[in-house]
């Protein structure tokens, strides 16, 4: 079957079911303003059977060893990449990503996460031996995974793969503004084999399925990403039930180039990392800090790299940047513009109406504001489109405090004349991460945010330990064969 056959059915126990909800959602593609179709939303009956599925398979799938785990992960990733181009192409007519960039975060991104939990977890030693004890890693049990709507299979397969590597089922709630693509993962793994009940798949909002995956008596963990707002309300949820919560939340993240380091591949470089997925990515680089001597070259070169730009149909590979994801995105988005028109900020370029050559879509222009005071809501608020600002420094403990002062604290940018000043003013920011003198994304050093942004982290052997707990063998003096104790 096709995955739009699924989209009034969910993933339960090995077999599509369908739902008990009647809801449904009208499915966009916010290049066109057409419709993909409808997707059906669950209601709280559809939780707990995908839950209890779940509890049920748990046992069986901590027992399975850890090499047949891994082969099945890996059995997902071959599936995963057989349809390589058409995830690619769905996720570009759902989300409105570039299909360049498609291919390589929404389609390459998940078959690398399922490949590499298996290997991770092949490596990985989970029993250590310390004098007079043994520390055991073991998994949670049933794992809720509730994913956002912007880099929709890559943030599923960022928990998903992880999670099921260390032993523990999982229960998805998808996002369901993009739920297509959950659909071709479901699809993945049903190919792929996982034996009923460890991998189990339902739509619906957050304020009803969402919340209900989130304070389950049965589910022991869950792992949430998506807005700060949003992740307050995901672990209320769960502590009622004492569970653990992992949440990977909103950035604001700073671009800081210091005096010296070479402003114009930095300033490209920042642009390119705040504009990217049309401004919706949690770590994008949102605010430019340059020193007060290089503000005047500073905008220049923004408003050169921006007029090279291209703005348009996001399957023509030619295309850099597209729509905002829905229109309710889009107003969102346009209305802080408008506000900082309205506080007097200083437009270098961009604006609130949609590009002139696009008469269809929810676009907006790539739009920078300069000299913007701390103070502003475009420089404390995360906008999560494609508007960045500008902050002038005087020095470079200014710069730090600049960066520094928002509730966020999920990744930074650096910018050096040598590695080590660069290193230097990094260690001194209140973030998860930070890329130096423009290094991309790695997914195998930890991710995840100080403050406001989150708690845990996620990628390499540090988000495969996300989703193992540790339990401890102390041993009296009396046992036999413990650890040379007689």
């Amino acid at each position: 079957m096709q995955t739009n056959d699924y989209t009034n059915m969910f993933y339960v126990n090995g077999r599509w079911i369908r739902s008990h909800g009647t809801r449904q959602v009208v499915v966009t593609n916010p290049a066109t303003e057409e419709s993909l179709g409808r997707v059906t939303l669950g209601d709280v009956t559809d939780v707990e059977a995908v839950v209890d599925a779940a509890r049920r398979a748990a046992p069986g799938w901590a027992g399975t060893p850890v090499s047949e785990r891994a082969a099945l992960l890996r059995a997902v990733a071959a599936e995963l990449a057989l349809r390589q181009e058409e995830i690619a192409r769905l996720e570009t007519a759902e989300v409105g990503s570039p299909i360049t960039l498609s291919r390589r975060a929404h389609a390459q991104s998940p078959i690398h996460l399922f490949a590499s939990a298996a290997d991770l977890v092949e490596r990985s030693e989970p029993d250590e031996t310390i004098p007079g004890a043994t520390v055991l890693r073991e998994p949670y049990g049933v794992v809720g995974a509730i994913t956002p709507w912007n880099y929709p299979l890559h943030q599923s397969a960022a928990k998903i793969a992880p999670a099921l590597a260390a032993g523990n089922t999982v229960v998805h709630k998808p996002s369901e503004t993009t739920p297509l693509g959950a659909y071709a993962l479901a699809e993945a793994i049903e190919s792929a084999g996982l034996p009923p009940g460890v991998f189990n798949m339902v739509m619906g909002d957050g304020a009803t399925v969402g919340a209900r995956v989130a304070g389950h008596p049965d589910v022991d963990l869950v792992s949430f990403t998506g807005s700060t707002r949003a992740g307050v309300r995901v672990a209320a949820e769960a502590a009622a039930t004492v569970k653990k919560v992992s949440l990977e939340l909103g950035g604001k993240s700073p671009a800081v180039i210091l005096p010296g380091a070479p402003l114009r591949p930095a300033v490209r470089r920042a642009l390119r990392s705040g504009f990217l997925n049309s401004g919706q990515t949690c770590m994008a680089l949102t605010r430019i800090l340059v020193d007060r001597a290089r503000l005047a070259e500073a905008e220049e070169i923004v408003r050169d790299a921006v007029a090279d730009y291209v703005v348009g149909d996001p399957t023509d590979p030619d295309t850099e940047y597209g729509p905002l994801v829905s229109k309710a995105q889009r107003d969102r988005v346009r209305d802080y513009v408008r506000r900082g028109q309205r506080e007097g900020l200083r437009l270098i370029t961009g604006g609130p109406d949609r590009p002139a050559a696009l008469s269809r879509g929810y676009y907006l222009p790539l739009t920078v504001f300069s000299d913007v005071p701390p103070t502003s809501a475009l420089v404390t608020d995360e906008i999560f489109g494609p508007v960045l600002v500008i902050q002038v420094y005087d020095s470079v403990g200014e710069a730090v405090d600049l960066a520094n002062r928002t509730p966020y604290g999920l990744c930074a940018g650096v910018w050096g004349a040598d590695r080590a000043e660069a290193v230097e003013v990094a260690g001194r920011l209140q973030v998860g991460q930070v890329f130096v003198n423009g290094a991309g994304f790695n997914p195998d050093v930890p991710f995840g945010g100080f403050k406001r942004s989150g708690i845990g982290r996620e990628y390499g052997r540090y988000g495969l330990e996300e989703f193992q707990q540790t339990k401890g063998l102390v041993f009296g003096a009396d046992a036999v064969g413990c650890g040379g104790y007689r």
